[in-house]
């Protein structure tokens, strides 16, 4: 294929799907709205959880569009060309995804952060010993603070690259490949650095007295899988409108499945297995209390859906070649794993440690029978309230990304490599 084949392309956002961008932005808003209306119902907690498994399943997606991104330019990267645009595009929303989180600083700093965070709580911070060595660095003004500047990191280095490609559109300079070369290094560096610390003080942080040195790696690879499923369906969401239609080829989608399925289903079992056998082996009760309650009442279930639904099924379906260069197997699998995505992403937020129950209990066994009768909680339940919120930031993630892609080509049109990225083939 060579690069006039460009020219009979649709590369530029038709009028009907751009007017997507700003409905799908409207709908996600008003499920927002809906959501902060039914917490006084469902109750502030419930809600405060429901919108950081939202924000962190959409902020996830967008920085493994920045990561993507970065990594192709840092390794000179030629197959991906014409995929890459689309994921600036989905990166791009970090520009202004930080407003979603300033609630929750908000709610921190007024000294309502107990509604989310265990640390909250200045009676339980001065109190527990464990707590209380740690409360300089969970203080609200300094968590919040460290939220601010992991926030203008991704805005800055998304707002960048995002700028300096369609730069390379309209003047066709090779500068600004050069430039982001040149940046990628420290783009990655600081992206490694601010999403392992946001993991951490996000989402580690809700039962402030466990830890695990793998969880920030755990997240990034749950975040690879939300974004190679996501740059997936977009791009086949793209084709079946009548874009990218010979930039895109079936193996480029072939490229994405080896991805998808080495980073998003290996990578993240791997990852997990890993986390789970070290504090197994080690057998603390304040580390292994966080497993503890994954495996209790409801979250039992949860916990083999995705040790099947994430990694066995996916593992099988995607080892084959064939079902990454069929564009009808590839999106439904792709459904499937994003749906896991969402599921590991509650999986990790939403449980509760019954931290009393557990020193009290004599016996495991006699643990799971308070559990199942209801007289200890470990958190599991369903509430609209978890959907509204969920659907309402994909949305505005997804409404975003169209926005973001209206004003510009679909693919880097004079990207340096495009000739590569159109002739790419899988060996």
């Amino acid at each position: 294929m060579n690069r006039i084949d460009l020219s009979q392309d649709r590369i530029q956002l038709s009028s009907s799907t751009a007017k997507m961008g700003p409905i799908l932005i409207v709908a996600g808003l008003a499920l927002l709205g809906l959501s902060v209306a039914l917490a006084s119902s469902a109750g502030w907690s419930t809600f405060w959880k429901a919108y950081l498994v939202g924000f962190m399943a959409s902020v996830g997606i967008a920085l493994g569009a920045m990561f993507f991104v970065m990594l192709q330019h840092i390794t000179r990267s030629g197959w991906s060309v014409t995929v890459r645009r689309l994921a600036e595009g989905i990166a791009r929303n970090l520009s202004w995804m930080w407003i979603l989180f300033i609630p929750i600083i908000v709610m921190v700093l007024k000294g309502d952060g107990s509604l989310l965070y265990q640390w909250g709580d200045e009676y339980l911070m001065e109190h527990d010993h464990l707590l209380h060595k740690k409360a300089t660095y969970l203080s609200p003004t300094f968590w919040s603070a460290r939220a601010v500047f992991y926030l203008l990191v991704w805005a800055v280095l998304a707002t960048l690259y995002f700028k300096w490609s369609t730069n390379q559109d309209r003047d066709g300079d090779v500068k600004w490949t050069h430039k982001m070369q040149q940046w990628a290094p420290l783009g990655i560096i600081l992206y490694g650095l601010t999403q392992s610390y946001a993991a951490i003080d996000w989402m580690m942080t809700l039962q402030p007295k466990w830890f695990s040195t793998m969880f920030a790696v755990y997240y990034f690879a749950s975040t690879m899988c939300g974004f190679f499923c996501a740059i997936i369906l977009l791009a086949r969401y793209m084709q079946r409108t009548g874009h990218l239609k010979q930039a895109i080829s079936v193996e480029h989608y072939h490229d994405l499945g080896k991805w998808l399925f080495g980073l998003g289903v290996v990578f993240w079992a791997y990852i997990g297995f890993s986390q789970y056998m070290l504090i197994w082996y080690a057998n603390l009760p304040v580390e292994t209390s966080w497993y503890m309650a994954r495996q209790l009442g409801g979250w039992a279930p949860v916990s083999l859906l995705l040790l099947f639904g994430h990694f066995v099924v996916p593992f099988v379906l995607l080892i084959t070649r064939w079902t990454k260069r069929w564009r009808f197997t590839l999106p439904l699998i792709a459904c499937w794993l994003m749906l896991m995505f969402f599921v590991d992403i509650c999986w990790i937020v939403l449980p509760v440690v019954p931290e009393a129950a557990i020193a009290a209990a004599t016996t495991y066994n006699e643990l799971v029978k308070q559990v199942a009768s209801g007289e200890v909680s470990v958190g599991f339940g369903f509430s609209i309230v978890n959907v509204t919120c969920l659907v309402g930031m994909m949305a505005c993630l997804t409404g975003g990304t169209i926005f973001n892609l209206r004003s510009c080509n679909l693919v880097a049109s004079e990207d340096p490599r495009l000739d590569e990225a159109l002739s790419f083939e899988n060996a």
